[in-house]
């Protein structure tokens, strides 16, 4: 997956901090409005993978091998890195659309079976429990990072590692068929949680006037990603 650890290149035009007050208002508001509009777009679409054959068919696949998530995964990096490069395409405006939509497109993909083990096997009401702490754990990261205009650029290399080394470990345990348990999964949604700093810092420090369609798919990336692992956790727990 794409987790937001980037290190972007500024493009021509205004670092967002050093912009006047009334364009880095406009780019924030429009970066945060493409959210909201990814976010309902992945709501539509997971709405009608689930709805499909493709949900039974995914299962059906995993089931086969242990070692099919990772060739899932493995297609969804490489759609990753395209989707992030026409998002921060300079050349087209219709790219960088693209590069989102094929980006949220993917990640319904990428949550089809958990969802799909949800709705079938767990709890009532657990994905809506999931989306509320992920809602109110960003919009609480969101405020911490507006607040104190801190730069959480340094978490960058320290996020890449600690996400090769939980992928090393997800390789060893379907290597070895042991599970990595429910402090894995909290230890990924820390993990997640340092995303969505590194990421909304971006935003106010790395982030050029009018990359707001690149800065929305990091975001959304970052939320993805801890929307994942808390679902992941709740599932754990019951």
């Amino acid at each position: 997956m794409s987790y937001g650890t980037e290190t972007f290149m500024p493009q021509e035009g205004t670092f967002a901090d050093k912009a006047s007050a009334d364009a880095r208002g406009q780019f924030i508001v429009k970066t945060y409005t493409h959210l909201f509009g990814a976010i309902l777009a992945f709501i539509a679409i997971e709405a009608a993978l689930l709805a499909s054959p493709l949900a039974e068919m995914m299962m059906q696949m995993l089931a086969v091998s242990r070692f099919s998530w990772f060739l899932v995964l493995g297609a969804f990096m490489g759609v990753s890195i395209l989707a992030n490069k026409w998002a921060h395409s300079d050349a087209s405006v219709g790219k960088q659309y693209m590069g989102l939509g094929l980006y949220v497109f993917f990640e319904a993909v990428i949550f089809l079976p958990l969802m799909y083990m949800a709705i079938q096997f767990g709890p009532e009401g657990v994905i809506a429990s999931a989306a509320i702490v992920t809602l109110v754990t960003f919009s609480g990261l969101t405020a911490i990072v507006f607040i104190t205009r801190k730069n959480f650029s340094f978490l960058g290399p320290i996020l890449g590692v600690a996400m090769l080394g939980a992928f090393g470990l997800m390789i060893c345990s379907a290597l070895f068929g042991f599970s990595l348990g429910i402090v894995f999964v909290v230890a990924l949604i820390v993990v997640a949680a340092g995303v969505i700093l590194y990421t909304t810092s971006n935003i106010i420090h790395t982030y050029c006037i009018g990359q707001h369609v690149a800065a929305s798919l990091a975001l959304f990336a970052a939320v993805a990603l801890m929307f994942y692992y808390v679902l992941l956790l709740f599932m754990h727990r019951d």
